[in-house]
């Protein structure tokens, strides 16, 4: 219990009153250099590991087994999303890689402290992953240490606003490109020759395609294709009983937002559930398409985004 109160103070930050669970609950105006540590945001630190009570309170995420030996390979599982995902993984009963940039290895050291703290097993490497090579070596590392990977969650992601096509370079476009859709491709095709019937590839998408949103146009865009290379490797890979599917999550309370949004963006970061949204609740969606609970489902898309109405 005391462990669970150190969570929840954590999680509200020093001096902040009210619960990031809680309508109305918006985040802190502040600017980082991408892609964002979760080390140096200000205000309350992202929920990893708690889910909102009916009030709008904090309790404690409750695991019940359902990743046990299991072995996870995930991409930007640094901080964010990743991180809460690595976490729930762990409390699950998986054994868990993260993949994450050199310039994030201070999170990343947290992440596997935490993930110690809830007794998992978790192994970092630390690459560039818009080359070709060292996605393959990632997958072949991961398969070394952990004897195989059943779980291929591809989480990590680039944003950069830019309020035009005018402003958006053609240097941006390329690298939105090379950092969130190519490596996609590349891990899964290195991942799946050693995967089996009943293991899983999950993808991480976004609202954005389903909204069009038009500040965010090159990152709107590989996150749409991500949902056509979901349901299309699906489609591929269904016969052999690996399933593949995706999150699309709205806002959520990441380093990315103040390494990546304006000031005006982070003051309307909100949802129709009056806040935004924190990693943990997008994280549960990664157990559920992970486990057995998800076995009749494949090719399809999770929206946590707080209440925004979008088609399939």
């Amino acid at each position: 219990m005391e462990a669970a109160k150190d969570t929840i103070k954590s999680a509200m930050g020093s001096g902040e009153q009210k619960s990031q669970f809680e309508k109305g609950h918006s985040v802190p105006v502040s600017n980082q250099d991408a892609p964002g540590k979760q080390h140096e945001m200000e205000g309350p630190d992202p929920v990893n590991d708690q889910l909102p009570t009916a009030s709008g309170g904090y309790q404690p995420y409750r695991a019940a087994g359902k990743l046990v030996g299991k072995k996870a390979l995930i991409t930007g599982g640094d901080s964010g999303i990743g991180r809460a995902i690595a976490i729930l993984y762990a409390m699950e009963g998986a054994e868990s890689t993260i993949v994450y940039t050199p310039e994030e290895e201070k999170d990343a050291q947290e992440t596997l402290k935490l993930v110690q703290e809830k007794g998992g097993k978790l192994h970092l490497q630390s690459a560039d992953l818009r080359s070709q090579q060292t996605c393959k070596k990632v997958v072949a590392k991961a398969v070394e240490v952990m004897g195989r990977v059943n779980i291929l969650v591809l989480n990590h992601g680039f944003q950069m606003m830019k309020e035009t096509i005018d402003e958006l370079s053609e240097e941006q476009w390329i690298n939105t490109f090379d950092i969130n859709i190519h490596p996609f491709f590349f891990l899964s095709k290195y991942t799946l020759p050693q995967m089996q019937s009943g293991d899983t590839i999950i993808t991480c998408a976004s609202v954005n395609p389903y909204i069009g949103r038009p500040d965010l146009l090159d990152y709107t865009s590989t996150k749409g294709a991500i949902v056509a290379f979901t349901r299309a490797l699906s489609n591929q890979q269904i016969e052999k009983g690996i399933r593949v599917n995706a999150v699309c999550p709205g806002p959520i309370w990441t380093p990315l937002i103040p390494a990546t949004m304006n000031e005006k963006a982070q003051k309307e970061f909100t949802s129709p559930m009056g806040r935004p949204g924190q990693p943990s609740e997008v994280a549960t969606c990664f157990v559920f398409l992970a486990s057995a609970d998800s076995s009749f489902m494949s090719g399809q898309s999770l929206h946590p985004n707080g209440g925004v109405i979008v088609g399939s």
